[in-house]
């Protein structure tokens, strides 16, 4: 993947030129119709998705809880913090995922998997 598309996502733009290559060598891109469930609740957590094009829902207990957009990542904390789902993430539009699943995640150095998750706390801080 060309590391240029991880750049239109905030989390990844910030990281350093070398971290950008060795992540977008890992990712791959999906491709996802209006309905589907991206992420299930309670599954463990196998992969990250960001978000090049569409929407989703974001719905925890039944209740949709926010939206996903272009430029937003979801299943991040599962991923890094090595936990199960806590929500479901079902397409609302047409969407074009970038997916990094725990396996790439891993394969980068513990301080890129540090910064990352950094990067996220910073994010949800400020949401």
């Amino acid at each position: 993947m060309d590391a240029d598309r991880l750049l239109r996502i905030s989390v990844f733009a910030a990281l350093s030129d070398a971290e950008l290559s060795r992540l977008a060598a890992f990712a791959t891109e999906e491709s996802f119709p209006v309905g589907a469930r991206l992420i299930r609740e309670g599954d463990f957590s196998t992969e990250l998705y960001a978000i090049e094009e569409g929407t989703a829902d974001i719905v925890r207990g039944g209740e949709t809880i926010d939206v996903i957009k272009p430029g937003d990542i979801v299943g991040e904390i599962g991923v890094l913090g090595k936990t199960t789902r806590n929500a479901d993430v079902v397409v609302s539009s047409p969407m074009l995922a970038i997916k990094v699943s725990h396996w790439e995640i891993r394969r980068l150095s513990a301080d890129t998997r540090q910064r990352l998750t950094e990067l996220v706390d910073a994010r949800r801080s400020t949401d």
